[in-house]
């Protein structure tokens, strides 16, 4: 599996077809269970905060405070601000603690 081109191919046939499959099975269960549904619904936060965690615990704090921040921008604004204001704000903090 040395050429990336198949490694990249091969990922996305294979999240097609898990997303296919899903649909598939939705389709054919119609409705979901009220608690079936929250649970989905659930998953993104989860996903995201599995990617997020490793990072506030093994990293500096720039990047702890970068994530705060974030996090309390996006009550406010839309997430496309809020990620660039992070950022640059993460930027800024490194370029101080000499990161």
């Amino acid at each position: 599996m040395a050429d990336p081109y198949l490694t990249i191919f091969l990922c996305a046939l294979l999240t097609y077809g898990v997303r296919s499959g899903g649909h598939l099975l939705m389709t054919y269960f119609g409705t979901v269970h009220h608690r079936i549904e929250a649970g989905l619904n659930a998953v993104p936060i989860a996903v995201l905060s599995a990617l997020v965690a490793p990072t506030v615990v093994t990293e500096g704090w720039p990047e702890a405070v970068a994530i705060v921040l974030v996090c309390l921008l996006s009550l406010r604004f839309s997430m496309l601000p809020s990620l660039a204001l992070a950022v640059l704000a993460l930027a800024m903090m490194r370029q101080i603690a000499g990161v």
